[in-house]
């Protein structure tokens, strides 16, 4: 039997074999959640003008202190204003266009104004209130790199900037498939020896913000009727199963999968949960074989499979993002395999604390249920103890 692969030799070789996916024009608003294939530049200054951040009054900072006559108002939206000669001022609002002669804007909380004139007691230095043209951005700066997540934030950059069309990669086609005879659809009357299928809608729930996403109902252990569903699933970008890829006479996945041309890249890695987890390409087909049990299929999707769709999408770093916490509870290291322990988190006095959850075997869903976290706990001897910094994944993010 082939030895065990490491966690870190594993993500490595799934992420040799990733091809990233053709680019596509996408519409801004429909861009949310996409990765750039290609660099975002500024179509214009933003702000396109000089403009007020301030309701008030547009002035010429060598004119104050002292009192003003109002000539004339600039409304957000309104055409350009005459110029502010000596001696004057224009009212003006948030976001308006400063008038040409305008250094600053005094803030109408500190004016007086009374009839046709604005009496303001107080210096300004140049530039105050003011937000320069192309202060957030200059015609043709980077808004974006290639390969860059649009998160909600960028994606209003990429638009205020201009962009009315991104070129983004394509989302990967995905298609779940579960197997195993004891399998039986949620809400059906179990008959003996069944259990309820909830890996697909697991694996799809988890996969759907950075995939398209498709599944069918679970597949029994019969070559016949594995051979076409996985046929099928070769079809698409990734092929994700769970389900018999272990070493019992009912797991026919990878020998089927072999059969259909996929050639095994790895199987067996050093991990717990999700120890059988295999990894294969058909031509440009990534096909990755989770466990049936739940929590190591839960595994090996934040692992394995999540950091492929990234890379697919082209962005920079798909790898898991693990951010630091501390222990809650002791936890005891396994000398020959990193382990992912389910957890909850919790903020203690601005500390990120992650307890444990009672029941860490691979079958128990509804216990892993209540975790957010996944806490990373390497391989070698002796224990963590509480209290110790650790890497840890948050089970909501893609």
């Amino acid at each position: 039997m082939a030895s065990l692969v490491t966690l870190e030799e594993a993500q490595q070789q799934v992420l040799a074999r990733v091809r990233p996916l053709a680019a596509e024009p996408v519409a801004v608003a429909e861009a949310a959640g996409r990765v750039t294939a290609q660099e975002v530049r500024a179509r214009v200054d933003l702000p396109p003008f000089p403009s007020s951040a301030m309701d008030g009054f547009a002035v010429r900072s060598s004119d104050l202190p002292g009192r003003l006559r109002i000539a004339g108002e600039s409304a957000a939206g309104s055409p350009h204003v005459a110029a502010v000669e000596p001696g004057c001022a224009v009212a003006i609002s948030t976001g308006a266009v400063v008038p040409d002669g305008a250094d600053a804007v005094a803030p109408v909380e500190a004016v007086v104004q009374s009839d046709n004139t604005v009496d303001i007691w107080r210096s300004l230095e140049p530039g105050a209130h003011i937000r320069p043209r192309g202060g957030d951005v200059a015609a043709g700066d980077l808004v974006a790199p290639a390969g860059a997540w649009l998160t909600p934030v960028r994606l209003a950059a990429a638009a205020a900037s201009g962009a009315a069309e991104l070129s983004c990669r394509r989302r990967p086609r995905v298609v779940v498939l579960a197997t195993g005879s004891e399998l039986a659809a949620p809400g059906e009357a179990l008959r003996p020896g069944q259990i309820y299928e909830t890996n697909s809608l697991m694996l799809s729930a988890a996969l759907a913000a950075g995939a398209e996403v498709s599944s069918g109902p679970p597949v029994a252990d019969d070559e016949p009727a594995l051979r076409e569903a996985i046929e099928r699933g070769l079809a698409a970008d990734v092929l994700v199963t769970s389900g018999g890829v272990s070493v019992g006479e009912h797991d026919l996945v990878r020998t089927v999968e072999a059969e259909l041309g996929v050639e095994e890249v790895f199987w067996r890695v050093a991990v717990k949960p999700g120890k059988p987890v295999s990894f294969g390409v058909r031509g440009n087909t990534l096909v990755f074989g989770l466990p049936g049990n739940p929590v190591s299929s839960l595994v090996g999707c934040e692992l394995f499979v999540k950091p492929a769709l990234r890379a697919l999408q082209g962005l920079s770093d798909p790898l898991p993002r693990y951010e630091p916490g501390r222990l809650a509870a002791p936890l005891r290291r396994s000398e020959d395999r990193d382990e992912f322990v389910r957890a909850r988190s919790r903020l203690n006095h601005d500390v990120l604390v992650l307890e444990p959850v009672v029941g860490q075997e691979s079958h128990m869903i509804v216990r892993a249920g209540a975790a957010d976290a996944l806490v990373h706990v390497p391989r070698g001897n002796g224990e963590l103890p509480a209290g110790s910094t650790v890497r840890w994944l948050r089970l909501d993010r893609f």
